[in-house]
């Protein structure tokens, strides 16, 4: 797993923005269940490895152009330790309503995807181009 203290350097490198990590950074190792949708976690929501293989799948289609996870500012904060999610970003020219249903949001206990970043596009780094056609998607946790 990506340690928080890679993160920090890549936060740093890129003018104190956050950067997006592909699933694999976020998900390969990590075996901590609430480091996303910790409001969820043991109420019904699948575990992390149910996730990544979701995320994947749909990453996978030709239709998406990247997925990543966007941080939460808190995990930048100095007495926090590990890594914590804000939601996901998917670049697709899918209707949000496709990737609802192909990521079943319901049993994830998430809300709809929506257009945009959950912080301003200014306030990432290592942001990957957007297509021509392409809109970025946010899946969150409430």
């Amino acid at each position: 797993m990506i340690s928080r203290e890679y993160v920090l350097e890549r936060c740093a490198v890129g003018d104190d923005r956050y950067p997006l990590l592909t699933l694999r950074e976020f998900f390969h190792g990590n075996e901590v269940e609430d480091s996303i949708a910790p409001n969820q976690y043991g109420y019904g929501r699948p575990d992390l490895a149910e996730i990544a293989r979701r995320l994947a799948q749909l990453a996978a289609d030709p239709a998406v152009a990247w997925v990543r996870i966007q941080l939460h500012e808190e995990m930048f904060e100095d007495d926090y330790e590990g890594l914590a999610a804000e939601a996901v970003a998917i670049c697709t020219t899918l209707a949000g309503e496709d990737v609802d249903t192909r990521l079943d949001v319901e049993s994830l206990q998430a809300e709809p995807v929506w257009e945009g970043l959950v912080y301003d596009v200014a306030d990432f780094c290592d942001v990957p181009a957007v297509p021509d056609g392409y809109r970025v998607l946010s899946l969150v946790w409430d």
